[in-house]
């Protein structure tokens, strides 16, 4: 099986790259599956139905998120919809589900989607709900891929050891910065720090960079704005899984436009 991952989707810019760049990406890699963390895809906060129905006519099969995924309009979207996953962490009475299994030409692949707690909020334990889940998974399909989103970088890492045979993959997302530590770990999981992200090629972390600087000096707080100017980025990894659900294959990539 070959996967696409595509990194935090931020803004307009996020959803143009998509539109622009995936297709020659899938012309390369002829995925199965293109999954792709989509938290931010709305105006650099949130998603909207009308956003996420976009991101699926582009090619996107399943959208993960994070922390930025609760916009109350959403919440009935979140609650009907098996392709929009929210963190599986929170608590009883959350919108939405922490993970669905998505079948696609008569193959199953199983997605988890976690939150981190370091420097982010007080959730249910990520490792103990992630390999509860897994292992519920695991039932219907050696196909297991988790997107955690967290802060820390010891924390993701742990998870991906913790988690290392009973998944997939452990793709990190949220920090919207890619690593270079892509890689298959002891018992066959791959692995990655962070993604990166979607969006214009020059901002930070996809936002206007003369307003996240003027933030900074001052320290005021200031609401950003997506910059959707410039060039734009594609950034995530490309994922082939033997049929035992053991990864083979991970690599990143980072497409700019012309």
């Amino acid at each position: 099986m070959k996967i696409i991952f595509l990194g935090d989707i931020v803004g307009k810019s996020g959803r143009k790259a998509v539109k622009m760049l995936l297709p020659e990406l899938n012309k390369k890699y002829k995925s199965d599956f293109i999954i792709a963390n989509g938290e931010n895809a709305a105006g650099g906060y949130g998603l909207t139905e009308k956003i996420a129905e976009e991101l699926f006519s582009y090619g996107v099969d399943v959208i993960t998120s994070g922390n930025h995924i609760w916009k109350r309009e959403f919440y009935p979207y979140l609650q009907k919809t098996e392709r929009v996953i929210r963190p599986a962490n929170y608590g009883p009475g959350a919108p939405g589900k922490g993970w669905t299994i998505y079948t696609k030409n008569n193959i199953k692949i199983g997605i988890i989607n976690l939150e981190g707690r370091i420097f982010m909020r007080p959730l249910e334990n990520p490792f103990l709900v992630g390999k509860s889940l897994a292992e519920e998974l695991k039932k219907e399909t050696p196909f297991i891929i988790v997107d955690f989103h967290a802060e820390a970088t010891s924390e993701k890492i742990g998870l991906g050891y913790f988690l290392d045979g009973l998944v997939s993959a452990v793709i990190g997302t949220h920090t919207h910065v890619q690593t270079s530590d892509a890689r298959i770990l002891a018992n066959g999981t791959g692995y990655i720090t962070d993604v990166g992200m979607c969006g214009a090629l020059e901002s930070v972390i996809g936002m206007k960079v003369d307003q996240a600087l003027e933030m900074y000096i001052s320290m005021v707080p200031r609401k950003l704005e997506v910059e959707k100017s410039g060039k734009l980025k594609l950034e995530g990894v490309f994922l082939e899984l033997n049929s035992k659900g053991k990864a083979e294959v991970i690599e990143s990539f980072r497409l700019i436009s012309s």
